[in-house]
């Protein structure tokens, strides 16, 4: 991991060199600055990403390393300049990570989707992994979109959407095996997969499996997420096609912080509608790595009309408070997932359920591990979600008692009003 610049003194002075006249950090109990008038270093205590050190970004960058970017390739050399000095990346408009190129620009060695379906349809396939030139064309064709969509974010960055409709499109945003870095103010819209692996493996009938997060935090510490929206936006999983009888899904996560990821606060964000959204550790089998790690806060976010991973926890010790979700009529699987060595705290996050869908939905249970719910309320009114997952599921329960308290916090606000003031803050902002 590459070490961060020393940050001392830096919470002190840093949004004064950013934003003249405006301090730091809120006080306790007041909301975030909005990330067009405010500062970008995180708050003290302000969840997990304010421990040890705290997360400053780019705070001190001197000018030569603040830019302003209008495209996907200024963004991408302005996170390569200066290596991991300090610098701010201000984001102006949409910048369109396929570069202006269709799907077809990308595909090379004859791969074309028609081809590949001819050549993978089950009935005369069958169940074996893909192989051939068709499989290696695709495998080509996606490493090429891979390089283009990809940006790489180093230490003591800090990246800021400059107004209102500051829009990554078709990118996805790499804060990998680094240090102190701060995104705010952006709308990550449709980070898509051209190429789709087919997989006859995955599940009973198979499954279309691509690539690219919007956001992936991997194996990278202090990592402060505020303040940005994320959506499928143009392209909702609605309008896919099914291959082979099953949706030919171009989506991954909105947001997943993985692979040894540590200390992380994702704060008044809106994650929108999308099926798979956000995945605290990513394999059952990742305990060397991640066991002692994949510490997060989630609070004040926005979950509206999202399937599942809300988030889906292992090994984490995760803070989730004062969010509020929005459930769709059709399609809901759960919020919080549940998972191995997790140690899940949900406190006072509210949930708008529609006629139908009833609170035992909300948690899932992957693998054997403690929660801690309290406070939390369903339509209006308190619901032990512990209590109501577990009459749904006698034969399978959870087990009471995460095994920990959280104390970062700055703010907790009452689940009476938590529905009016997420809805009206979380997210990137957007003229009104």
């Amino acid at each position: 991991m590459r070490r961060p610049t020393p940050r001392t003194g830096l919470m002190a002075l840093a949004a004064a060199a950013l934003t003249p006249g405006l301090l730091a950090a809120a006080p306790a109990g007041a909301a975030h600055p909005s990330p067009v008038r405010g500062a970008h270093v995180l708050p003290a205590n302000d969840g997990w990403a304010s421990a040890d050190g705290g997360t400053t970004g780019g705070a001190g960058a001197d000018a030569a390393h603040t830019y302003t970017v209008a495209t996907w390739d200024e963004f991408k050399q302005a996170l390569k300049d200066g290596g991991d000095a300090p610098k701010v990346v201000k984001v102006r408009g949409t910048l369109d990570g396929m570069g202006g190129r269709s799907c077809e620009d990308y595909a090379v060695g004859g791969y074309t989707l028609d081809a590949y379906l001819a050549a993978y349809d089950p009935r005369t396939w069958g169940t074996a992994p893909p192989s051939g030139p068709q499989e290696e064309a695709r495998a080509a064709s996606a490493a090429a979109q891979g390089e283009q969509v990809r940006a790489y974010v180093p230490a003591n960055t800090t990246i800021v959407g400059l107004g209102h409709g500051a829009r990554v499109l078709g990118g996805s945003l790499q804060i990998k095996d680094t240090d102190n870095v701060v995104v705010r103010g952006i709308t990550f819209e449709d980070a898509f997969d051209c190429f789709p692996q087919w997989d006859p493996t995955d599940g009973d009938s198979g499954a279309w499996n691509s690539e690219y997060d919007n956001l992936v935090v991997h194996g990278s510490t202090h990592v402060w997420i505020d303040h940005n929206t994320f959506t499928d936006g143009r392209r909702p999983d609605s309008g896919q096609p099914l291959h082979y009888g099953q949706l030919y899904q171009q989506h991954d996560g909105e947001l997943d912080v993985v692979r040894g990821a540590d200390l992380v606060t994702v704060s008044w964000n809106a994650f929108t509608d999308h099926d798979k959204t956000l995945m605290i550790g990513n394999s059952d089998g990742a305990g060397a790595t991640d066991r002692g790690k994949l510490r997060v806060t989630l609070h004040h976010n926005l979950f509206r009309d999202v399937v599942e991973r809300a988030p889906r926890v292992r090994f984490g010790r995760v803070d989730a408070y004062n969010n509020h979700f929005v459930v769709a009529q059709h399609g809901y699987a759960y919020s919080f997932g549940i998972g191995i060595e997790s140690q899940l705290v949900a406190e006072k996050n509210t949930f708008a359920l529609p006629d139908g869908v009833g609170a035992a939905k909300i948690l899932k249970k992957w693998k054997d591990a403690p929660v801690t719910t309290r406070h939390n309320y369903v339509n209006g009114a308190p619901v032990d979600l512990l209590a109501a997952h577990n009459a749904a599921n006698p034969a399978n329960p959870l087990r009471a008692g995460a095994g920990w308290t959280p104390v970062l916090r700055t703010r907790v606000d009452s689940p009476r009003v938590v529905p009016a003031l997420v809805t009206g803050r979380a997210g990137a902002p957007h003229r009104r």
